[in-house]
């Protein structure tokens, strides 16, 4: 999957695309596998890099979420539970089971969340990844060691998903290319196309070169999150608003904060929301907050208090108390929820994280809110929805059942849950200690060792903190659409959400490496290295 071709292939089509999707995020990717699965012509254009927003931000969990079940959101928790079944066996080199740890500290903590987390299990059906139970605190300890031993009653134990959603995105990508569509990034959604009053293409800027093209289409969909009214308003300037931008942030720990292979779960914070402890490629991701926001942003900044709520959250319990100092890397990101009426006298907490579909006039569909793990379903109501308006050959959805670029064939490999106890501990052994290069590339695993065989210091460590060796970098560029050092660190590889000052020292190496696939020169690579440097100043603690 390399720019060029697809930017050729985009200015070049004889005929409009059957479907445009704009944005490059989980559910505009979603979108364009679900048109590109149904055998329609489909392109798709990401303004900045796929995932830069909302997408590369979350809590890394593919979940049906037990707070949507206390707040009676039964739909929603059964829908999400589906579509993490569907995941988890259509990209298992992405998505594992995980096991999270509930500590209870008051008596009647172990029966109340045992008995929700049994209608949790009822609820999943046969895609469950394993039953809930109740833990003694001898148990409970043994799992999570690090867990604040004062006043811990026991705890109860249920199982959830997790993944790595920059990696899955960029699968996402490769699945439309390998589909025969066109994804297409730095390609921003200028203006919209009308004839006769209906939306018939776009105009799009080619961020790299300043080229201005004109694309038609049959159906546009705006699949933008947290930017859906902007370009709602390229269609009717008038329109109100119909997102509120929530903002939640994590913190990156080193793993002695929480050794082991589970999570916990606090279900019940001070804003309140649930909080999450969890093991992720090598290190500890705290989060989350909630917290509304005026205006949505590219690149937002966590705030103060976010930052405090988190640490001290985590410091009841954890018997090792996090201090700033301990933060690896903090990063924010916006939730595009729908559903808050202007005024109303509400937190972001309890607003919907249901999905809306919504049709403007002119025949532009419109698909926000939702969240990661039913980015599957928000594509198929999309394409459903467009399909039928732009007349297109009716095609039943197929992505139920298809595998993503790099899994195995099915039957090729089973589910982690069901292997044997010493290949799930080596599966996570190889995650823990960050080998990507197996873990995340699935399929494409052998290709990278023959890539890093070209060279000798293709195979070395870029960092001794940080598990991504240079040939990463060099397949990103030639094979993934990464353009900058930032795509590079932030998206492909994981380096600035793992260690923002440890990406910031590789910066000028992996400059080098994409300069060297690109074609760029010293200037370029200067430029690079000064903007991430700035970049990844934000994303530490001083």
């Amino acid at each position: 999957m390399q720019r060029e071709v697809m930017l050729s292939r985009l200015r070049e089509a004889a005929e409009p695309w059957d479907v445009l999707v704009i944005g490059g995020g989980a559910t505009g990717l979603g979108a364009a596998v679900e048109a590109a699965s149904r055998g329609y012509r489909t392109a798709l254009l990401e303004a900045a890099d796929f995932a830069k927003g909302t997408s590369s931000r979350s809590t890394k969990l593919v979940h049906g979420g037990v707070r949507y079940l206390r707040q009676g959101n039964l739909s929603l928790v059964i829908e999400a539970l589906h579509e993490r079944g569907l995941l988890l066996r259509n990209a298992p080199h992405l998505v594992h089971n995980l096991r999270f740890v509930m500590p209870n500290y008051e008596w009647w903590e172990g029966p109340f969340y045992g008995a929700g987390l049994k209608v949790y299990d009822l609820l999943a059906g046969r895609l469950g990844l394993g039953p809930s139970h109740r833990l003694s605190r001898e148990e409970t300890l043994a799992l999570i060691p690090t867990v604040e031993p004062h006043g811990l009653r026991g705890g109860v134990v249920y199982h959830d998903a997790q993944f790595d959603d920059a990696r899955l995105a960029a699968t996402l990508a490769r699945t439309v290319a390998d589909l025969g569509g066109v994804p297409v990034n730095a390609m921003r959604v200028v203006g919209l196309r009308k004839r006769a009053g209906e939306v018939a293409g776009v105009s799009a800027r080619d961020e790299e070169s300043g080229e201005e093209i004109e694309i038609a289409a049959r159906a546009v969909i705006n699949a933008t999150g947290v930017f859906a009214d902007e370009v709602r308003r390229l269609d009717e300037p008038g329109s109100e608003p119909l997102v509120t931008p929530s903002q939640g942030v994590h913190l990156v720990l080193d793993r002695e904060f929480l050794p082991g292979d589970s999570a916990i779960l606090v279900p019940h914070t001070d804003d309140g929301r649930v909080l999450f402890a969890v093991p992720w490629l090598g290190r500890v991701v705290v989060g989350t907050t909630d917290t509304p926001v005026a205006a949505a942003a590219l690149e937002p900044r966590a705030l103060p208090q976010e930052i405090e709520f988190l640490l001290s959250h985590a410091a009841r319990y954890l018997a090792r108390h996090p201090t700033p100092s301990d933060v690896l890397s903090c990063f924010a990101g916006l939730r595009p929820l729908v559903g808050a009426p202007r005024g109303a006298d509400t937190t972001t907490a309890t607003i919907s994280r249901d999905h809306s579909l919504l049709v403007s006039a002119s025949g532009l569909v419109t698909v926000t809110g939702g969240k990661w793990t039913i980015y599957r379903k928000m594509g198929q109501d999309a394409i459903d929805a467009a399909a039928l308006l732009a007349g297109l050959p009716e095609r039943r959805s197929v992505t139920a059942e298809l595998r993503l670029h790099g899994a195995p064939l099915a039957g090729e490999t089973g589910r982690e849950e069901e292997a044997p106890v010493e290949q799930r501990r080596a599966a996570r052994a190889e995650r823990d200690a960050g080998d990507a290069s197996r873990a995340a590339y699935g399929t494409d695993a052998p290709a990278l060792a023959r890539l890093a065989a070209e060279r000798p210091d293709w195979g070395e460590l870029l960092h001794p903190r940080l598990p991504y060796r240079a040939c990463e970098i060099v397949w990103a560029a030639r094979h993934e659409m990464a353009r900058t050092v930032e795509d590079a660190l932030a998206r492909r590889t994981r380096a600035l959400f793992l260690d923002a000052r440890a990406s910031a020292e590789i910066a000028p190496r992996v400059a080098a490496l994409l300069a060297g696939e690109l074609g760029r020169d010293a200037a370029w690579q200067r430029r690079q290295v000064a903007a991430f440097a700035e970049l990844a100043r934000a994303y530490w603690l001083d």
